[in-house]
């Protein structure tokens, strides 16, 4: 597209030289080849990096030939024409081989050094400046998920960093984040997996606080598992960031009175969640879902998959989440104004149980070396080709892939309750401290939000 563009503007531009032809004939291509070399092409990647050659060989041409266009002037005429057919005709050849194509995992423009990035290919790096903060001095860090303070003796796991293939996520400066949410409400809604990247969030921020007192749970509650919604506020900041316990997304409900009598409660896969209201007058939107669509907690407990008035016993779960989801990008289109509201999916994180029957959990003391089978996701492909589709904005924080190397990060047994082992659920701090640095580095990439 842009290419064409270009094509069209150099003809154009050929047509309103008309003061000195033959003076035009070389000063105003070479401006306009300038002007084009001059632009930030780089930040679009592979496309810049075609375009700024492109211009370059058009530049060469020109010098290498303008002493002849100079001396048959009627030849320079039909040669430039030639030249600025050349760039329409190049900028369709890169169309063609080169479609455009809407990624919903966005290029981080963010201290590039070569190539395309994408943030979330990489590896993690061991960095002594971590952890980021002490979950014993926070507290809004649940206890379940303190796993220094539940007893683990190694401390090694809490000195990895994400580090993408082709750039860098700028470092976490909690004052200049601070300012730059001064006003917002950030919202997470979810699982207990969003539960836990919340208080990472709150925990992280509040190391630029100095009165601790400050920093209050809006309605004076614990931080629990039990209670459905969590708000903390940053009085200092008037920042708001808070937490809605909705697992997924769309509403459960009873059965139908006449359904069969294995069906104890439905899943409306065509509403959204009742408490959805609360969710619009935000600035930035962080959803997740995906850890409750499993037998167990749904058949099993007797709960099936409802729309409109029918219940749909034979779907299966990939069908009815992708339903779901299709609901969530339909609220997201009419609900939400994508103009003031920043809206992200985490893709699903992998659990690191073992055995047959995913019985067994095993903390390890590194991280994998390589991610036997967890990078993917069905359920991560599922977001990714819906967010792709919808008619807004929305940014896929694609965690899937950097998640599955850590299985040294579990609570293991090193929670609240020992006697029950936890290899779905990550230590704080840990592994979500990485979710919001990159949550925050897009945000500073659309510059909402800067690091001074």
């Amino acid at each position: 597209m842009w290419l064409c563009v270009f094509g069209f503007i150099s003809l154009s531009w050929l047509l309103l030289c008309d003061d000195s032809w033959c003076y035009c004939l070389w000063v105003c291509p070479v401006q306009l080849i300038d002007t084009v070399s001059r632009l930030n092409w780089i930040s679009m990647g592979y496309s810049g990096l075609f375009i700024t050659k492109v211009a370059s060989f058009g530049k060469r041409l020109l010098k290498d030939h303008f002493k002849s266009w100079v001396s048959q002037s009627l030849n320079g005429l039909i040669v430039l024409g030639s030249l600025v057919s050349f760039f329409v005709a190049a900028g369709c050849a890169y169309l063609y081989v080169f479609p455009t194509f809407h990624s919903v995992i966005q290029n981080y423009g963010i201290s590039k050094s070569s190539g395309e990035c994408n943030v979330f290919e990489g590896r993690w790096i061991r960095d002594e400046s971590y952890p980021l903060y002490n979950a014993s001095d926070c507290p809004f860090a649940e206890r379940g998920f303190n796993c220094l303070a539940n007893g683990r003796k190694d401390q090694g796991y809490l000195k990895w960093r994400w580090k993408p293939k082709n750039c860098e996520i700028p470092r976490f400066r909690v004052h200049g984040v601070l300012e730059k949410l001064r006003g917002k409400r950030v919202v997470f809604i979810g699982d207990s997996m969003s539960r836990t990247q919340w208080e990472s969030l709150i925990c992280l921020l509040m190391t630029g606080v100095e009165d601790k007192r400050s920093v209050y749970e809006i309605h004076g509650n614990s931080i629990t598992k039990r209670i459905r919604y969590l708000g903390v506020q940053f009085s200092s900041f008037n920042i708001s960031v808070k937490f809605y316990r909705s697992v997924f997304l769309v509403q459960p409900g009873l059965a139908p009175k006449h359904g069969p009598k294995r069906a104890k409660s439905s899943l409306h896969l065509d509403k959204m969640d009742e408490i959805s209201k609360e969710w619009i007058d935000s600035d930035i939107l962080i959803f997740n879902t995906g850890h409750w669509w499993t037998r167990s907690k749904l058949f099993e407990m007797g709960c099936y998959f409802q729309v409109g008035g029918a219940l749909k016993l034979g779907m299966s779960i990939p069908t009815a989440f992708r339903t779901a989801l299709n609901t969530w990008a339909s609220w997201i289109e009419t609900a939400i104004n994508t103009n003031r509201t920043r809206v992200f999916f985490r893709s699903f994180e992998s659990s690191h149980w073992s055995g047959r029957r995913q019985q067994f959990c095993k903390v390890t003391r590194n991280p994998l070396s390589k991610p036997k089978g967890r990078g993917w996701s069905s359920f991560s492909d599922i977001i990714m080709k819906v967010v792709e589709n919808m008619a807004v904005p929305a940014t896929v924080l694609h965690v899937t892939p950097m998640v599955a190397f850590r299985s040294d990060a579990h609570v293991g047994t090193n929670s609240d309750t020992p006697l029950v082992p936890d290899c779905s659920h990550w230590c704080l701090p840990g592994v979500p401290d990485m979710w919001n640095e990159i949550l925050l580095s897009y945000l500073l990439s659309r510059n909402e939000v800067s690091f001074q």
